[in-house]
């Protein structure tokens, strides 16, 4: 799991998930660059500040890791070339996202801890992570494939944004024995129980939204309830002594059996 791999695994399943629905064609260039970018984006924000001045005293593991991140940024820029512009240019915008929410650039005044990054702004951390997933999983496809962005797109990008930030839930309700109060975390703000209710009312809105779309398949609908059904059982039955692979395993999982839900009802 230190290698981000499950990560990456996730965001190609969702970008998958997006082609499918839009009935795509399967680009395999531009989801294995989504999954050779999630490794390194994911890997840069992780080991960027253990790294930054440890050189010469790395652990064995962190070495590893350093050089694997190294391999999947040489994968990813062969994937990011074979783009087409456009989808290039979205690229770029992405990636100073990721840079600024790792980066110490920000004001001060704006920031825990004097850290100065983008992640450390209190309670805006499951934002910044849902809105560049649902960035790169629905709408990078659909550049790359010349779809217009239209409003089944941006009902498309309101979904995936609140499944997103679904399952990040079980991860905050996890981390509160060990974040600090300074992160404002959903769980931290209203506590478990009223964070599972706003889980499930983000579920009962993704669901819902689906019904609004002007093109609506059968296949569609009833891979979003399945995917909803299973999600909302891992939200109710998460807590802060959850085991090691509950979240950081199995919901991080849940895109993947979206995806193998839809395709085998394709």
């Amino acid at each position: 799991m230190n290698s981000s791999i499950h990560v990456a695994l996730s965001a190609f399943a969702l970008t998958w998930v997006t082609l499918i629905e839009y009935d795509l064609e399967y680009k395999k260039n531009m989801l294995y660059f989504v999954f050779f970018a999630s490794i390194t984006g994911y890997n840069f924000v992780k080991y960027f500040g253990l790294a930054k001045f440890h050189h010469r005293s790395l652990a064995n593991w962190l070495k590893v890791i350093q050089l694997f991140s190294l391999i999947a940024f040489l994968l990813m820029s062969y994937y990011f070339l074979l783009l087409k512009l456009s989808s290039m240019l979205y690229v770029i915008a992405l990636a100073i996202i990721t840079f600024l929410y790792s980066i110490p650039l920000i004001p001060r005044r704006y920031v825990l801890d004097e850290q100065q990054k983008l992640r450390d702004i209190g309670g805006l951390k499951v934002y910044v992570i849902a809105l560049v997933w649902m960035l790169t999983t629905v709408i990078l496809p659909l550049i790359e494939n010349d779809k217009s962005l239209n409003t089944d797109v941006l009902i498309t990008s309101m979904q995936r944004f609140c499944f997103i930030i679904v399952l990040m839930l079980p991860f905050e309700i996890r981390d509160l024995n060990y974040d600090s109060l300074k992160l404002s975390t959903i769980p931290q703000k209203i506590g478990v129980k009223r964070t599972k209710i706003c889980g499930v009312l983000l579920l009962m809105v993704f669901m819902m939204l689906e019904f609004f779309k002007d093109e609506l398949s059968t296949i569609t609908v009833v891979s979003t309830l399945i995917i909803v059904f299973v999600t909302l059982l891992f939200l109710i039955f998460s807590h802060k002594n959850q085991s090691k692979y509950y979240s950081a395993f199995f919901v991080e999982s849940l895109p993947v059996v979206w995806l193998i839900v839809l395709l085998v009802l394709c």
